[in-house]
């Protein structure tokens, strides 16, 4: 009996040895079959590890649309212990246990980071439209109290994802990115486009994918957020530099319906002195639904058609047309286009990844093959989605683009229904095809590979102007086609407004860094439609301010609401007076901003800093989702609750009351000193402070040791140069500010042509020293005069020029200045 056993164990050691023992060594890591999969394990850096997981045997080879970078040669160690196979970087080590499958992952200290799951990677048998696949399954461990962020834009009103069940289907309002960023120092993305179910529990965490021929996932380490977010745009490409014009004020309105109402949106903003830098073309400027994104001006109101039998057929659905504008100013699109030029403004237009029955670009895209057989938006109309993974139809999609708008002059794409809107959804449609395989297949990648055609296209065609996309949609990568998303048609609450927040903290996290929200929200239904109920006016003053510490400041509202600012009254009324301080407040922070998105472009760096990134040792902030930090110096903190205004239902309408100053809720993180923008005053970190909020302040708070540059009073962005800028020093701290300057457009920064002038501010000493100027680029000032302000209590106003502080002329040379 006892030899048997003996003979048994042997046996069972022999196995276990000689299973440890079959992988395959590569520069970069190791292939090893493990319960009937093939599995490999690969560094793309010291910090990037790739796990590629295929049934035993399969030959399947993935071109990722997401990753563009080629795995770095670096040193790798590598170890066998028994069942482990082991690999170490200069960063990480990797574990993988050859019985089970599970893959540990641990710092550079052996500190356990993520594991991946014992036995937790399951393949099942899947016909996916005909074609042999797998729905595929992968589960990882997680400590019990690690917070985890990212999932892209949710709308559950949470930063935290645990304990979540989400199914990501990207969706209007809802963006789905299967990317989560750990508390831990980590960034886990499941490289998977089909719909996904994301679960977390107790038990364990895991994806769980519709279809895919693999488990492949990127561990990223970073050791901090922004060591995360680095390693996400090192993986899946860096976000190129917006024009300053971008960064103004945009006004928007579904929709204006003639070139002459857009053009007097312009006018009376220069008329008011209200500044203004874009106006956005909604949809129908084609005409109507059967001719649906005919990306051509058909509308005859756009063409100086009306009354012509040929055009008016194309006349909007449901437009009177018997209705009469008056003559028309502006005569065609070329006409609006150098108007809006003229008067130092821009224009962006809608542009859909669909396409009506009656339109050229239906019958090119048929012929193609390249239309998806769903039912989409406007609904009843025979419009289809076009198939953006095909790169000919990319390629026909610019095409017509660029004959019959960009040529006008446009400036900026919005790139709406990148989703797409899918109506009446049935399994089946997912069967549809595309150009790479099954639509179920690649789902969400959708807006990846539509913002992808535009902005490959446009930079084909010319350096001299750079991108501009605002898109509905998104997926893990689309930083690198200068696209910039918002938050969908969310409706005008105060409880939506709150989840926008969390919704935009954990899309920045995603590595993702241009977001924004439509300001006021876009379908006012709460209110009925009415622009001059006064408690709209409430939340849509609030939401305007958070929108001045958006990546993109852009005011947008569903007909028939209207939401330019002399829709609110006039100067001396509450609403207006709050809504044009923080468009003033906007300009004046372009020196600040433009420099912050040059950190974005050279840096890898976040404007919506999510509280975490800089406090990470304060638990107090792990799970905070109401206030932010707008780049490194300022802490924002939105009023997201009605003060001032509420409903009367005996009166049957609503009331105000703003002779009482309302109070709200601001923490504080520690580790720092904080400085109330407003008044100056200076504040310990780690409180809770109760700030009293008029209707025309939200909390602000500055990072004691942060300098910010302080731009001018302007009525667009290049209006004036920055020859005499205001720079505000926060004391408390050392800090380093890098003023950033170029051409404002085109990409000639990306041959170096641009100016850096780096503030260095010695606390103990009280010392700011100006570095010399690096760089050059055509028009840049040779002199300037720089007034250097040390803030306190004494200062005065925020939003307004500092009192005293020292005047310096600066002609390039380093300089310092005591204070």
């Amino acid at each position: 009996m006892s030899k048997k056993i003996s003979i048994s164990l042997l046996l069972l050691c022999l196995g276990l040895f000689s299973q440890a023992q079959s992988y395959q060594k590569m520069s970069q890591g190791v292939k090893t079959t493990v319960q009937g999969m093939d599995v490999e394990v690969a560094f793309y850096s010291p910090s990037i590890v790739r796990v590629y997981k295929t049934p035993e045997g399969s030959s399947y080879e993935k071109k990722s649309l997401v990753v563009m970078k080629e795995p770095e040669e670096i040193s790798v160690e590598f170890a066998m212990e028994k069942e482990y196979i082991r690999l170490k970087s200069d960063a990480l080590q990797v574990e993988v246990n050859s019985s089970t499958g599970g893959i540990n992952f641990y710092d550079a200290t052996g500190r356990v980071l993520l594991k991946d799951k014992d036995y937790g990677t399951q393949f099942t048998p899947f016909d996916d439209a005909g074609t042999f696949s797998y729905n595929v399954r992968q589960a990882f461990l997680l400590d019990k109290d690690e917070v985890i962020y990212g999932l892209g834009q949710q709308q559950t009103g949470k930063v935290n994802q645990r304990n979540q069940k989400l199914f990501l289907r990207n969706k209007n309002m809802s963006i789905c990115i299967p990317f989560i960023h750990s508390v831990k120092g980590y960034g886990l993305y499941w490289d998977n486009y089909s719909p996904t179910m994301f679960t977390d529990n107790p038990q364990e965490m895991s994806f769980d994918s519709e279809v895919g021929d693999c488990a492949d996932y990127y561990f990223i380490y970073g050791s901090n957020a922004d060591g995360v977010i680095a390693g996400v745009r090192d993986l899946t490409g860096q976000a190129p530099l917006y024009p300053l014009w971008t960064l103004g004020f945009w006004q928007c309105r579904e929709r204006y319906k003639s070139p002459d109402e857009l053009c007097e949106v312009v006018d009376e903003y220069r008329d008011r002195k209200v500044p203004l830098d874009g106006i956005i073309q909604d949809w129908q400027y084609w005409g109507c639904d059967s001719n649906w994104n005919s990306m051509k001006f058909q509308n005859p109101r756009y063409i100086n058609k009306m009354g012509d039998k040929e055009y008016m057929k194309y006349l909007p659905n449901g437009e009177n047309p018997d209705a009469r504008y008056g003559t028309p100013r502006i005569k065609s699109p070329q006409e609006m286009i150098d108007y809006i030029h003229k008067r130092n403004a821009h224009i962006m237009i809608s542009v859909w990844a669909s396409f009506g029955p009656w339109t050229e670009m239906y019958h090119k895209m048929d012929s193609l093959n390249a239309l998806l057989h769903f039912e989409t938006w406007p609904p009843k109309a025979g419009v289809k989605p076009y198939d953006p993974f095909n790169p000919v139809a990319r390629s026909i999609y610019w095409n017509e683009m660029k004959k019959n708008i960009f040529d006008l002059g446009m400036d900026g794409w919005w790139l709406d229904s990148t989703e797409p809107d899918h109506l009446e959804i049935q399994d089946k449609d997912f069967d549809t095809k595309t150009y790479l395989g099954s639509f179920r297949r690649v789902h969400n990648a959708f807006p990846l590979m539509s913002n992808k055609g535009v902005y490959e296209h446009q930079r084909a065609t010319t350096s001299d102007k750079r991108v501009f996309l605002l898109t509905r949609s998104s997926f893990l990568g689309q930083q690198r086609y200068a696209s910039h998303s918002w938050s969908g048609d969310v409706v005008s609450t105060w409880e939506v407004m709150r989840k926008q927040l969390a919704a935009g903290l954990n899309y920045s996290l995603c590595g993702i860094p241009y977001w924004n929200t439509d300001l006021g929200g876009f379908f006012a239904w709460k209110y009925n439609n009415d622009v001059n109920n006064i408690a709209y006016h409430e939340l849509h003053v609030r939401w305007y301010q958070w929108g001045a510490f958006q990546p993109i400041m852009r005011s947008h509202n569903s007909s028939p609401v209207a939401v330019e600012i002399y829709q609110f009254g006039d100067k001396g009324d509450w609403a207006y007076d709050a809504l044009e301080k923080y468009t003033h407040l906007r300009y004046r922070l372009l020196p600040y901003l433009y420099s912050t998105t040059w950190e974005v472009t050279n840096k890898a760096g976040s404007i919506i800093r999510p509280l975490v990134m800089d406090f990470p040792k304060d638990k107090k902030v792990l799970d905070m989702d109401t206030e932010y930090m707008f780049g490194r110096s300022f802490l924002v903190r939105p009023v997201t609750d009605s003060l001032y205004t509420w409903q009367d239902k005996k009166q049957n309408g609503y009331q105000k009351n703003m002779r009482k100053i309302e109070k709200t809720d601001v923490y504080l993180p520690e580790g720092s000193n904080w400085f109330d923008f407003w008044t100056g005053a200076k504040l310990a970190g780690g409180q809770t402070i109760q700030r009293e909020v008029p209707i025309d302040i939200m909390p602000v708070y500055i990072r004691a040791g942060s300098i910010i540059p302080w731009g001018p009073a302007v009525q667009y962005a290049t209006e004036k140069s920055w020859d005499d800028l205001e720079i505000r020093v926060y004391p408390g701290a050392n800090a380093t500010f890098i003023l950033y300057e170029d051409e404002n457009d085109n990409y000639n920064y990306e041959k170096g042509v641009y100016s850096t002038i780096t503030f260095r501010w010695d606390d103990s000493n009280r010392t700011l020293h100006i570095s010399d100027r690096e760089g050059r680029y055509p028009g840049m000032l040779e002199k300037r005069k720089f007034k250097v302000v040390l803030v306190n209590h004494r200062s005065g106003e925020g939003d307004k020029p500092l009192k005293g502080g020292k005047m310096v002329n600066y002609t390039g040379t380093a300089i310092e200045v005591k204070l």
